[in-house]
């Protein structure tokens, strides 16, 4: 079993496998299951990314009325074809914003790793489908890849906004994401740690200051710029561009760094946008209408 990033590597060069060939491979001597078992249980949570994704470009609204329909509309204003960034790039803000739309509205998406960080990983492995045309098994590996990276974060630093501030969570999610992308484009498992550590990198220190209370502001456009972030620092390592510091030591930083943050920017709503007069105004709205109702 490899319990960091450094003996990820080294497993996979040793046999000269990728990583998500891994990972595969540790699940099933974990959970002592077959290939099959562990492709089939993947399989299934690519179904329920793919669904999560279509339902929210069609437009979904969340029960606070706070969030909802802005995955529809960035992919209209992609449609007139006049937009500053590229397609990809936007297609995969779009569709992380659908899948965190619909896990605002109460519908079913596949936490990677989290719920409120959810949107990273389909919507990056959405929007390079269309570039990269993989097989479905290429598109089960990309999920894989991106658990192996997040199997480590989750063992040495934290996968909680509450106890690491949003960088442990969109931060995780985004990292996970460029380090798949990475692989699926045919970089190499170095490469995938570096795209790992570069997006990590630029999320370091980031709050979980959740309006009212909900995964739904900042939460959801923050799972947007983690998509863009996952893209851009995949093309970057895939130039050949590398992080000073290894990818162990910058899951160690946001490990330290979480640890030091107050209590009111993680997750507690005490702090942050959820301080400011506009947020705490919306939890006044979105509670009081609560208590009337009941």
């Amino acid at each position: 079993m490899f319990r960091n990033v450094a003996e990820l590597l080294e497993q996979a060069n040793a046999d000269s496998i990728s990583i998500s060939e891994v990972m595969i491979r540790q699940e099933m001597d974990i959970h002592q299951r077959s290939r099959e078992e562990v492709m089939g249980q993947m399989e299934r949570n690519l179904q329920i990314m793919e669904e999560a994704v279509e339902r929210g470009l069609k437009g979904v609204t969340s029960h606070s009325g706070l969030t909802g329909n802005d995955a529809v509309l960035l992919q209209q204003y992609m449609a007139k074809g006049n937009t500053l960034s590229g397609h990809l790039l936007l297609d995969a803000v779009s569709k992380a914003v659908a899948t965190n739309e619909v896990n605002a509205a109460m519908g079913m998406i596949c936490a990677t790793p989290t719920a409120g960080s959810a949107g990273c990983v389909p919507g990056a492995l959405f929007a390079v489908k269309e570039r990269l045309n993989p097989t479905r098994e290429q598109m089960v590996h990309f999920l894989f890849t991106a658990g192996a990276f997040g199997f480590v974060v989750a063992n040495n630093a934290s996968i909680s906004g509450a106890e690491g501030g949003c960088q442990a969570e969109v931060g995780s999610a985004a990292a996970m994401a460029s380090a798949a992308v990475v692989e699926m484009a045919g970089g190499t498992p170095e490469q995938s740690a570096e795209a790992f550590a570069i997006t990590l990198k630029n999320m370091l220190g980031l709050v979980c200051d959740p309006v009212a209370g909900l995964v739904e502001v900042p939460c959801i456009k923050r799972n947007a710029a983690g998509a863009s972030n996952a893209i851009v620092s995949a093309d970057m390592a895939l130039a050949g561009i590398t992080s000073r510091i290894p990818c162990d030591e910058v899951i160690g930083a946001m490990y330290r760094i979480g640890k030091s943050m107050p209590s009111a920017l993680r997750e507690t709503a005490e702090g942050g946008l959820a301080a400011t007069p506009t947020g705490r105004r919306l939890a006044d709205m979105i509670y009081g209408i609560t208590k009337g109702k009941e």
